[in-house]
C-alpha cells in the first residue's frame, strides 16, 4: 500500500486544476539511476494495464507492476523546507541513500 499525506494531497490536486479523468492519476515509478541505484519518478499519468491503483486522500496513486515492489508501504508528502519545496517518497524499503537524497536502494 502506498498512502499520500493531507499536505501531499492538497498539492496533487492543485496541479491537476480540475485536469483529472477518471483513469488519470499521480503515477509513481522507480527508474535506474542516481549514484545508489534507483530514483523516483513522479508524473501525472493515465490507468495502464497492470497497474496497481491506491486511492488515499482523494489522490490517486498508479504504480507499474515493476516498481511496487521498491515502493510497496511508502509514504509520498510536499516539503517545502529551506533546500526548496518539492514531493518527497518516505519509504521503509529503502537502506541506502545517496547524500543529496535523490537516489537510493533497497535490500533486494
Amino acid at each position: 500500500m502506498v498512502t499520500v499525506t493531507d499536505t501531499a494531497a492538497s498539492k496533487i490536486r492543485e496541479l491537476q486544476n480540475g485536469q483529472a479523468s477518471d483513469e488519470s492519476g499521480l503515477r509513481l515509478a522507480v527508474r535506474g539511476g542516481g549514484c545508489s541505484g534507483f530514483q523516483y519518478a513522479l508524473a501525472f499519468d493515465q490507468q495502464r494495464e497492470g497497474d496497481q491503483i491506491y486511492e488515499h486522500n482523494e489522490v490517486r496513486v498508479l504504480i507499474d507492476s515493476q516498481s511496487l515492489p521498491f515502493v510497496d508501504g511508502s509514504e509520498v508528502d510536499f516539503v517545502d523546507g529551506l533546500q526548496g519545496a518539492g514531493f518527497a517518497v518516505n519509504n521503509p524499503n529503502v537502506v541506502a541513500a545517496c547524500g543529496c537524497g535523490q537516489s537510493f536502494r533497497t535490500a533486494e
